[in-house]
């Protein structure tokens, strides 16, 4: 009895061993067939593509833009009101119409400022006459004086008496030359060409010079003008490209896809705001088909410049790096190389190289996510892309400069 768990110990030692060795020889087993099987069967490609979207860099004379958003404004708008007292006889304008400058739009009762100015003639006539009189007066009396035959006090008499009624005469033709503008002023004219907006006043109204409701608003639609603001940082080449010539603006729609008007900048206000770090800069348009509206909103497009032959890319093919803007180069192996460049303006999608890159070089455009420097590449179409969802778990395998 003693001997029967030494007995167990080394069964159960033996059948360790040959489960071991079972296990040794199934694991060399499988060892053989795979080594076998990698034998057997063909290498798999070890430099295989990555299909990638590619363009090749362009070069063109690229337009620099600045855009903001605009406020257009009329150059002229006034509140036309009336400037003497009477009863209003006449409307000559419809709303909304264009007016003419010099043209009639209102008629206020003339008949009190006719008589005024009557009365201030009849005055006149008068008075006139009585310095006619003393004229001849004056005459005889110094006749008289010379030949000893008057007194020569008369003479100092008759000059005094004729200075104060040539003084009399002259304020009377200016009381006949106000009563005339006040009667012109019974006829309401336009100042300037313009549409009007709505009539304020009715016929048979009575009005006054000092009432501060006004007849009609007079808007002048051409030419007018658009005002923008753009940042202090661009305002050194405005200016220095501004002195060279006056710099086309054009205004766009909201949207930016129509072109409303186009004309040239005249006007650079004398400070910056100093809260927003903005500069108020207008520009005029002609306006004769009125595309542009007081009041209204646009885009304000300023034509700073024209690049000649600059080197552009798709802006999508250039990458954030730690170093800065880089793109992926495509070399004759068709293997990828970051390389930096210095990006300046995009302009309708294109980004200006200034450095870095030379016309006719192959950059890749999408796809970047997908590869890493020194990786072969393939080009595709857009519509044979990667979609976005496939290029986004790959975005490990991509690299940075």
């Amino acid at each position: 009895m003693k001997h029967l768990p030494q007995a167990l110990s080394q069964h159960r030692r033996l059948r360790l061993g040959l489960l071991v060795v079972a296990m040794l020889g199934a694991s060399l087993l499988i060892k053989a067939q795979w080594i076998d099987r990698a034998q057997a069967a063909p290498a798999a490609p070890a430099d295989s593509a990555i299909p990638v979207v590619m363009q090749a860099a362009g070069q063109k004379d690229l337009p620099i833009w600045i855009d903001a958003i605009g406020n257009v404004q009329p150059l002229n708008t006034v509140n036309v009101r009336v400037r003497v007292d009477g009863e209003l006889q006449k409307v000559l304008f419809s709303e909304g119409q264009m007016v003419s400058a010099g043209s009639q739009l209102a008629q206020i009762d003339p008949r009190v400022y006719q008589a005024q100015v009557a009365q201030a003639q009849a005055l006149v006539s008068k008075d006139q006459a009585q310095l006619a009189n003393l004229r001849v007066n004056l005459d005889r009396a110094t006749k008289l004086a010379a030949a000893k035959a008057g007194p020569t006090q008369d003479v100092d008499t008759y000059r005094a008496q004729l200075a104060a009624q040539q003084a009399t005469v002259q304020a009377d033709q200016a009381a006949l030359d106000n009563a005339r503008l006040q009667l012109a002023f019974t006829r309401i004219d336009a100042p300037f060409t313009g549409r009007t907006g709505q009539r304020l006043l009715d016929v048979g109204s009575i009005v006054h010079g000092a009432d501060a409701t006004g007849l009609v608003t007079l808007t002048q639609m051409d030419p007018i003008s658009v005002a923008f603001s753009v940042s202090q940082d661009d305002l050194a080449r405005i200016l220095k490209e501004n002195a060279v010539a006056p710099l086309q603006v054009f205004a766009m729609s909201r949207d930016g896809h129509q072109q409303l008007a186009s004309g040239y900048l005249s006007f650079i206000d004398s400070q910056v705001i100093a809260a927003s770090g903005q500069i108020q800069l207008k520009a005029q348009f002609h306006n004769a088909g009125q595309q542009l509206w007081p009041g209204q909103l646009v885009g304000a497009r300023l034509l700073v410049n024209t690049q000649k032959a600059a080197t552009v890319v798709p802006a999508n093919a250039v990458q954030q790096g730690q170093k800065g803007d880089f793109v992926y180069v495509v070399n004759a192996d068709q293997r990828v190389e970051p390389r930096q460049v210095t990006a300046a303006t995009v302009v309708d999608g294109q980004q200006w190289i200034k450095d870095g890159l030379a016309p006719g070089e192959m950059v890749v455009v999408q796809g970047q996510s997908r590869i890493a420097p020194g990786l072969k590449v393939k080009p595709v179409g857009l519509d044979s892309a990667p979609a976005a969802p496939e290029l986004a778990s790959t975005a490990g395998a991509g690299g940075k400069p």
